[in-house]
């Protein structure tokens, strides 16, 4: 049986087609899905003779275009490579798109020996970023305090409660609460930055020699300096040994300095910096991931819970600060996590 919302999707892939061959008058010979992400937005890939476009569905009570849109402007002018936008329908929710190719850096990466070349280029694109967008930066909402308690929110409901099937006693919360201030502390008092918001391995092409295409940036924000930097080395899909990730850190760092953004910290306290960003970042995701299933019936992520569950293990039980922390999530990993999955992926 299609469901309603399977029967909508429909509906707009028609009209899409209608718009491309009749509004903007292309000969379109084949569209077929692109990609799919965590939102509500579905990715085209169409054919007009020997040129291929992307095109964006985005349902516009859904989603909006015009963050896609700004975000597009100010990181093509940073001199990094995105999409340009060729077409817009605000009303129907369509966008028209170069095609920044079919590959990206997780495919990529099976070969994992490209990965110090493609890490230098992903790095010498997010510099750009945070060097050249310090002025877009202004334009963008704040990642504070607010925004971050808000989203690690998402790791008690969605994680804890419905993925667990644990209940949250008020000494639960009350840690969670602390952590989240503690956490929120370090994020802020990095130098505040253009943040991508989601800048891993999915969301980079292997467009051109001149660095990686970037995909998925409508969700910039200004803040921690470390976050797109957790993104890429923490991916969600992809591990890295932690030498090498400390490495690709303190490279980055040393580049980021000779571009002319100085970093008040010593070594050890930006390798902090970084952890405990990735750490709020994962914790989130594990609410994220969870919410994606129960929710959204997108089930696939489940199966990347395991890593990311990792991450947040290693580095809460790499820092003192982080013990309490630690014990709880250890306890309720040990007790439940393996049957939370067994009992939706098999």
């Amino acid at each position: 049986m299609v469901s309603d919302t399977e029967a909508a999707m429909d509906v707009r892939r028609e009209a899409l087609q209608s718009w491309l061959n009749r509004d903007l008058g292309l000969s379109c010979t084949r569209v077929a899905p692109a990609s799919a992400d965590a939102s509500f937005r579905r990715y085209f890939r169409v054919h007009e003779g020997a040129r291929s476009l992307i095109v964006m569905d985005a349902p516009p009570d859904r989603e909006n275009l015009t963050p896609f849109i700004v975000a597009a402007q100010a990181l093509r002018e940073m001199g990094v490579m995105v999409p340009v936008v060729l077409e817009a329908d605000h009303e129907r929710g369509f966008l028209l798109l170069t095609d920044l190719g079919s590959t990206h850096y997780l495919a990529a990466l099976a070969d994992r020996s490209k990965g110090p070349e493609l890490y230098r280029a992903a790095t010498d694109s997010l510099i750009k970023i945070q060097v050249r967008g310090q002025e877009a930066a202004t334009r963008l909402s704040s990642y504070d305090a607010a925004e971050l308690d808000r989203e690690l929110q998402l790791l008690p409901e969605w994680f804890v409660t419905r993925h667990l099937q644990a209940e949250l006693v008020a000494a639960d919360r009350a840690l969670i609460s602390r952590h989240s201030a503690l956490l929120s502390q370090a994020a802020l008092e990095q130098p505040q930055v253009y943040v991508h918001r989601d800048y891993h391995s999915r969301n980079l092409m292997m467009a051109t020699t001149d660095g990686p295409g970037i995909l998925d940036f409508q969700d910039a924000i200004r803040g921690a300096l470390t976050y797109d930097l957790v993104s890429l080395f923490k991916d969600c899909y992809i591990e890295w040994p932690r030498a090498q990730v400390v490495e690709w850190v303190m490279d980055y760092r040393r580049r980021l300095e000779r571009a002319g953004l100085s970093i008040s910290v010593d070594q050890a306290d930006f390798i902090r910096w970084f952890d405990w960003m990735g750490l709020q970042r994962h914790l989130k995701v594990l609410g994220i991931f969870a919410r994606l299933w129960y929710r959204d019936g997108k089930v696939s992520y489940l199966k990347d819970l395991p890593l990311v569950l990792r991450y947040v293990l290693d580095t809460t039980a790499a820092y003192g600060e982080l013990a309490e922390l630690h014990a709880w999530l250890s306890q309720l990993a040990n007790d439940r996590f393996a049957k939370a999955q067994a009992r939706v992926l098999t």
